[in-house]
């Protein structure tokens, strides 16, 4: 296998192996060691690597008997902490010699990771330590101990739904077996299985040494397993701050096997996020932000930041693209997301308007936040942006479609060019986004959440908006099309309808079948009529993300909005003598 560019190799020999470890990234910075878990090898890293590398001395090592990496002789009792824990101190001590280490684990990574952080060998080699989807065995012992001595029901419930859940730990225990199978079927399979299990993006993992190195990787499992759960260590307390992160999907390890772990590492910040057990492969932005600020916290010498807030640190990693982001409800829409940790790209045809939002973004929480000018009725200037997008930041997984303009005036004085102003904006603006952004998110496999926002409008009829209405109302049912639509590739579609919001809209709506004087005094009037209710964009932008978040259909956000949806469906005769009175403006 051919290293990538940029990428430094280098061999380190401890205890009869050779260990293959690669580096990326500048060698003066602090270090961030990646350990892989089974039946991985490095490259599993990769994606997480890449987007730490322009920050830090990032380095990937094969575990022993993995990859490009050999394995001991004999293999019984090759594997055990002690061992991994001394090739560990190997890699750190020819990488990183005068400084600690920012270490990170995944699956069998963070197993022998807490073996490392816990030991007092270590203390003062290790500055922080990242933990996902690998528990330490001495607090697994100790956690099936408390179960079993102190039973009720609730705990032998876990205890027998971690038990289901580790299967495959009984088969790897059994002789010969595991070998044959890796080496067989299973070792050819598995790369399609995890496509179709985990939803795993190609690229350059699994390696061609996956039944080689599952193969050496069952002896983890033999040489420690059952000796640490027997006899768990009981001074197995971290001497370094831990960031625990749990994917809720795993389909491997129960959340609750982590209670209690404040008591073994007293400087915890938790995280969790909705995903499967490869993270690292599938969810490698988020994890590279996560790690990022916790490596830079302990750095700095300050408290690991805590989750906080309604949505804190619910799309850290995610990026977020919100169009007619310039004011408004999109402005209010990309800070509430840069405040939950989201990467945003702020979309507007006012190019300094996007500016202000992607700084403002930036000052609420977000890493990074970018500023795009586009005029989202443009379809090629969309389909460019979308090009763009995936190309510089990544692909797209909140899409928030909120550019839109009013139109106010009868069917009979509304001309046939401002029908195309307002559904060229409105209705082909959120297909534009929907057909481009949505088509990257299915493409990638991982799942992703639409937001187009309509109006009450879409269910209230108005002889004073009939454009504005059809408009609204054509997105309110293509969002209801997409979400049966894209349902299965775990993209979840979410209407959100506003009613009178205090936003620019008003003092920009057109008038037809007025002069300009006339237009300019509606506007005024409008604008100070949704000033006197003063319902704010932030709490629009608040039901937004709690859609995302619940995955929910249609979101009537104010008091009326909610009224008038419920009035639409049980007493629509209602809504259509209300359509006739002529508003006064």
């Amino acid at each position: 296998m051919t290293v990538p560019k940029g990428v430094r190799e280098r061999r380190v020999h401890t205890g009869g192996v050779e260990l293959c470890v690669a580096e990326m990234g500048d060698p003066d910075r602090p270090a961030v060691v990646l350990v892989h878990g089974y039946p991985d090898s490095k490259e599993v890293w990769s994606p997480v690597a890449e987007r730490l590398a322009d920050r830090y001395h990032v380095v990937l090592y094969d575990v022993r008997g993995h990859g490009r990496s050999t394995a001991p002789k004999p293999l019984r009792g090759g594997f055990t902490l002690e061992k991994l824990t001394d090739d560990f101190l190997a890699v750190i001590d020819a990488v990183s010699p005068g400084r600690p280490v920012h270490l990170v684990g995944h699956d069998w990574g963070s197993v022998q990771s807490w073996e490392f952080v816990t030991v007092p060998r270590t203390k003062g080699r290790i500055a922080s330590f990242t933990s996902m989807s690998g528990p330490s065995l001495d607090h697994f012992g100790h956690w099936i101990d408390a179960r079993v001595k102190r039973p009720t029901p609730r705990r032998v419930g876990q205890l027998l739904g971690q038990g289901a859940k580790s299967w495959y730990v009984y088969l790897l225990h059994t002789p010969v077996l595991p070998e044959l199978a890796w080496r067989g079927p299973l070792g050819r399979r598995w790369p399609g299985i995890l496509r179709r299990v985990e939803k795993m993006p190609d690229g350059d993992y699994p390696t061609a040494s996956l039944p080689q190195d599952a193969a050496h990787g069952a002896w983890l499992y033999r040489d420690n397993v059952r000796a640490r759960l027997r006899r768990p260590r009981p001074d197995a307390h971290a001497h370094a701050p831990v960031q625990l992160i749990t994917p809720v999907g795993d389909a491997f390890l129960s959340e609750r096997l982590y209670d209690g772990l404040e008591q073994w590492a007293p400087q915890l910040v938790r995280r969790t996020l909705p995903a499967g057990h490869w993270i690292p492969r599938t969810r490698p932005d988020r994890l590279a932000d996560w790690i990022d600020r916790f490596v830079a916290a302990a750095e700095g010498g300050r408290p690991a930041p805590e989750p906080s807030g309604r949505h804190a640190d619910r799309f850290a990693g995610q990026l977020v693209l919100v169009t007619g982001a310039g004011s408004g409800i999109g402005r209010a829409t990309a800070c509430a997301f840069a405040e939950a940790g989201a990467r945003v790209v702020a979309v507007d045809r006012d190019a300094e308007a996007a500016a202000r939002t992607a700084e403002l973004a930036r000052l609420a929480g977000a890493q990074n936040a970018w500023a795009e000018t586009v005029d989202v009725s443009d379809a090629a200037a969309m389909e460019k942006l979308a090009r763009r997008t995936a190309a510089e930041y990544g692909t797209v997984d909140v899409l928030v479609n909120n550019a839109g303009i009013g139109l106010s005036g009868s069917f009979l004085d509304t001309s046939p060019e401002d029908w195309r102003k307002v559904l060229d904006v409105n209705l082909w603006g959120v297909i534009h986004g929907c057909r481009l952004f949505g088509r990257q998110m299915a493409e990638r496999g991982q799942g992703g959440h639409i937001v187009n926002t309509a109006s009450a409008a879409a269910f209230q009829p108005s002889r004073a908006l009939p454009a504005y209405s059809t408009s609204k109302a054509a997105v309110l049912m293509l969002s209801e099309c997409l979400r049966a639509e894209l349902a299965g590739q775990g993209i979840g579609v979410t209407a959100v309808c506003p009613g009178f919001v205090n936003t620019g809209i008003t003092a920009t709506a057109r008038f037809t079948g007025v002069d300009a004087e006339e237009e300019r005094r509606r506007q005024r009037r409008a604008a100070r009529l949704y000033g006197l209710r003063n319902y704010p964009p932030e709490k629009v932008a608040d039901a937004i993300l709690r859609a995302v978040v619940r995955d929910e259909a249609v979101v009537p956000v104010t008091p009326e909005a909610r009224i008038l949806h419920v009035m639409s469906r049980f007493t629509p005769r209602a809504l259509r003598r209300l359509a006739r009175v002529q508003p006064r403006l």
